[in-house]
């Protein structure tokens, strides 16, 4: 892995995030990848669990904070105002120059809102010691960068946990999504926590909205945001303004079958 990072070998794709209702693009997150010489491209699973706890996984982290920064900057480029959501793991959270590392990125790419970076941190990274993790995350925040808690649902946090959290977006984890068509507990599990972010004023953002069923059950919600299979896969930054374009302007489609990835039909609201 350390010669992997060396050589080049990590790559970054990005899933795009839009309004439900109407199309609208919001941003995109940084997924890491290896582009990996002979067993070709390797999803985080096949490789990050060997990098966790090490100092590799913290350098990484850092690469992935850079180059999420300059792919965004690209398609501030090509006229497209977006924002981009980077993945952090606890260990590189929790190091004492995490604050200024992506201080010092944002300051590399001055053009860039910082407002248009947002840190995704686990709940359960949160819970493991909540005293430091407020310190890091008001900290990011006063550099004006936003924090979404990821994989909500899936930790133990108290509604104590939750008012104390500096975060701005609660993100609903893909399995009450996936589950939710067919599973009513699923689906009031949902609900509860887009009410549960409209009462504390966070924004609420589902993954794995795979059909426009999905889509249409969150709407129902309440819930406007979303990124899954079911609006695209995940592409290279290059693919990014022009999807976003092909996407806000593409008819509603009523069978989200993705022939090839970055090109899935939009999932938007007929309303």
């Amino acid at each position: 892995l350390e010669l992997a990072l060396r050589r080049h070998e990590f790559v970054l794709h990005f899933q795009p995030q839009v309004d439900m209702a109407d199309g609208r693009p919001l941003g995109m997150e940084a997924l890491l990848r290896w582009q990996h010489p002979e067993r070709g491209l390797l999803l985080p699973g096949d490789f990050l669990p060997d990098l966790e706890g090490t100092e590799l996984e913290t350098r990484l982290g850092q690469w992935v904070i850079d180059h999420a920064l300059g792919a965004l900057e690209r398609c501030r480029a090509a006229g497209l105002d977006i924002a981009v959501s980077v993945n952090v793991g606890p260990r590189p959270l929790m190091q004492a120059g995490f604050v200024a590392s992506v201080r010092s990125a944002l300051e590399r790419q001055p053009d860039i809102p910082p407002a248009r970076m947002e840190l995704e941190i686990l709940e359960s990274t949160a819970l493991d010691d909540m005293v430091l993790a407020m310190d890091v995350l008001n900290a990011c925040h006063r550099l004006g960068v936003r924090i979404a808690l990821d994989d909500f649902g899936t930790g133990y946090a108290s509604l104590r946990h939750f008012r104390q959290l500096p975060f701005d977006r609660l993100k609903i984890d893909r399995s009450f999504v996936l589950d939710m068509l067919e599973d009513g507990e699923a689906r009031a599990i949902v609900g509860a926590v887009v009410q549960l972010a409209r009462t504390f004023g966070r924004e609420v953002i589902a993954e794995g909205v795979e059909t426009p069923a999905h889509a249409e059950a969150l709407l129902d919600l309440g819930c406007r945001l979303g990124q899954g299979f079911g609006i695209a896969r995940p592409m290279p930054v290059e693919h990014i303004p022009g999807w976003f374009s092909w996407q806000t302007h593409a008819p509603f489609a009523d069978d989200a079958a993705c022939a090839s990835p970055g090109r899935c039909p939009p999932i938007r609201s007929a309303r």
